[in-house]
């Protein structure tokens, strides 16, 4: 039964980024990402990882793809652009030099994952949980919530804060950057709006 919800949500996740590379419309590849973001929170409950998953589905298939569709409305990226013509000149050379670097981060990570001592038993949610009496681990699966609510709302919340300012500046932004000059406009010749 694991292995087809693995597959299921891998093909779900295959589909989902082919998707958003073949499709010619923004809001369609936007819809696809959607995809691909339900397939990883389906590789998270299969892992009983319910909070991420969660957090996937709410966060990312939520808010941020909502976010994506409201600036590819904003900006009006229906029309097509010629794509010979580069505003910077430089961005090609530096993102096969960015793409050529991530490889080799990621070759190096494999190799040296290579020499790590295999998981043995008393990790990931068994290290969540106490030793009761008897010196038994009694697993406790809210526990890395707990944990992580604790940090994220103690030790953390300026950070967290800040992100939430920065979100709201990017969206303020992108609503500043797309206004259009009225003066310009057939409207404004006329003496006013009709």
């Amino acid at each position: 039964m694991d292995l087809v919800v693995f597959v299921i949500a891998s093909l779900m996740m295959l589909v989902g980024a082919i998707g958003v590379i073949v499709n010619k419309h923004p809001v369609h590849a936007a819809l696809s990402l959607v995809l691909t973001l339900f397939g990883v929170a389906v590789h998270f409950v299969a892992l009983e990882a319910h909070f991420l998953a969660a957090v996937q589905v709410i966060v990312y298939a939520g808010a941020i793809v909502v976010l994506f569709l409201f600036v590819i409305m904003l900006l009006g990226v229906d029309s097509s652009e010629d794509l010979r013509i580069e505003p910077i000149p430089i961005q090609r050379p530096l993102a096969a030099v960015m793409g050529l670097g991530i490889v080799g981060l990621l070759i190096a990570a494999i190799v040296s994952a290579r020499d790590v001592v295999a998981r043995s038993v008393g990790t990931g949610l068994d290290v969540a949980g106490r030793p009761d009496a008897t010196g038994t681990v009694v697993i406790d699966h809210d526990a890395n919530i707990r944990q992580l609510a604790d940090d994220l709302f103690s030790n953390q919340v300026l950070a967290f804060e800040l992100t939430s300012v920065l979100l709201i500046v990017a969206v303020a932004g992108t609503v500043i950057l797309t206004r259009k000059d009225r003066r310009g406009s057939p409207l404004a010749s006329d003496g006013g709006e009709k």
